[in-house]
């Protein structure tokens, strides 16, 4: 962890009082922006290489290889397109990153940066024909981690009897902070159909939601949140 996000952490519970009296949120907030001010290093930062010094390894792909000669991690920008039992496809959108691989040379998982618009952050693991589990963080500031079932492992004839990357992925659990800060975990059916999902309301209130195959919200148990619309 950086200084700087360090600080972030501290100041953000902090009480400031002068003479018994409690410094208004405008005067803290501008404490927290003095305090950033005095752990910036640099508003330029280097971030281009022009040439190769003596000090650093300048690179474009990097290939860890085990004791077989397989190509086991590669750290790349952008990544090599994806193999899925010994076939390479396109991959959706190019990310620079670290890609796993398994003794096979079959990608498993990797950690990026995608070139889409804004940058989104990822990590995923993979399922020997789908991803597993990943996470995302978007370029609007929402957050997500999915866990998936794996698809059925299927073999191709017209692939030379490989394993074929699946076409759909079912996402059972969800876990997401969307750009607006809500918070909710859902679970999904066997057809990629959320129909449950905890979350918090706009109200701050703790909510079970249950969903029809629609989407729709059928029924939501939030016992403070009835309690208060109670309240005379």
């Amino acid at each position: 962890m950086t200084p700087a996000f360090r600080s972030i952490a501290w100041l953000s519970g902090l009480l400031v009082l002068s003479s018994a009296v409690v410094v208004s949120a405008s005067e803290e907030a501008q404490l927290q922006i003095e305090k950033l001010k005095q752990n910036i290093l640099s508003r330029s930062p280097q971030t281009r290489v022009n040439k190769v010094d003596h000090e650093r390894l300048t690179a474009r792909r990097i290939d860890i290889v085990d004791e077989n000669g397989v190509v086991r991690l590669t750290l790349a920008a952008p990544t090599p397109a994806p193999i899925v039992d010994g076939i390479q496809y396109k991959r959706t959108f190019p990310v620079s990153g670290i890609v796993m691989y398994d003794m096979n040379g079959n990608e498993r998982g990797g950690i990026g940066v995608a070139d889409i618009d804004g940058s989104a952050a990822l990590l995923a693991q993979d399922h020997v024909n789908s991803d597993a589990i990943g996470w995302r963080v978007g370029p609007d500031g929402s957050v997500k981690f999915l866990i998936n079932q794996r698809p059925a492992i299927q073999r191709e004839p017209a692939l030379g009897n490989a394993i074929a990357p699946a076409m759909r992925t079912v996402t059972r659990v969800e876990m997401s902070v969307a750009a607006d800060g809500t918070p909710s975990i859902g679970l999904a059916d066997k057809e990629d159909r959320t129909r449950l999902r905890l979350t918090v309301t706009e109200a701050g209130h703790g909510a079970i939601e249950f969903l029809d195959a629609n989407g729709k919200v059928v029924e939501t148990f939030a016992p403070e949140a009835q309690r208060a619309a109670a309240r005379p």
